[in-house]
């Protein structure tokens, strides 16, 4: 989620942008005052609440290679979406969504567009990593923001299946949503409103069996 603080004379209502999924680059026009990278519910919510208050949008997300299908290079997409919408400039926040397997590849990505995005985040692990910080461009980063589900499971899933797989090494029953208590998961940015760039960063972490995180 990306706050923007606002300055005395402007005063417009803060912005709030959240994390969701699916990249489709053949869409974009611009130019944009916030680009939401990610359309799950999150983003979606969020694009149609900011579109709401007047706000131009773009929802995207960035797919990374290592360990996953073989897609375009992510590192050439970022460099090309960043170049046509930049922060500060035509975009008043970005938030990067970066769906991979790889720690390695997430943080070489966020160092990579460091100072272009107010806020990068990974996805796609379903476990939130304790690296939350400022980078030294003055970007957001987070490796994981975790999943949204109990944490009582095997990354989501109830347990009696995925352990019977790597027991019996046969695949077994079909997977099934886990039942339990849920943990909200995800990351509190507050942005500069003359750069877009961080000014603030915290782990979000509520309800469920996770050391509860709740941002000042």
């Amino acid at each position: 989620m990306v706050e923007s603080t606002e300055s005395p004379r402007s005063a417009p209502k803060p912005s709030r942008l959240r994390i969701g999924r699916r990249y489709r680059p053949i869409r974009l026009e611009g130019p944009y005052d916030v680009i939401v990278i990610g359309s799950g519910i999150g983003g979606l919510t969020t694009a149609a609440m900011l579109s709401a208050s007047g706000k131009k949008v773009l929802v995207l997300n960035v797919m990374g290679q290592l360990f996953m299908e073989d897609l375009d290079d992510a590192f050439a997409c970022m460099n090309t979406l960043l170049g046509q919408h930049r922060l500060g400039a035509t975009v008043d926040a970005v938030v990067l969504d970066f769906h991979a397997e790889a720690t390695s590849e997430k943080m070489a990505a966020g160092h990579f567009v460091d100072g272009r995005v107010s806020l990068f985040v990974g996805t796609h692990t379903h476990v939130p990593t304790a690296d939350t910080m400022i980078l030294n461009g003055g970007s957001a980063y987070q490796s994981d923001a975790g999943m949204c589900g109990s944490y009582d499971s095997v990354i989501g899933m109830d347990k009696v299946a995925p352990l019977e797989r790597f027991v019996k090494k046969v695949k077994g029953e079909r997977l099934s949503v886990a039942s339990g208590e849920g943990t909200l998961c995800g990351v509190f940015v507050e942005t500069d409103d003359s750069t877009g760039l961080a000014r603030r960063a915290a782990p979000v972490r509520i309800g469920g069996r996770l050391s509860e995180a709740v941002p000042d």
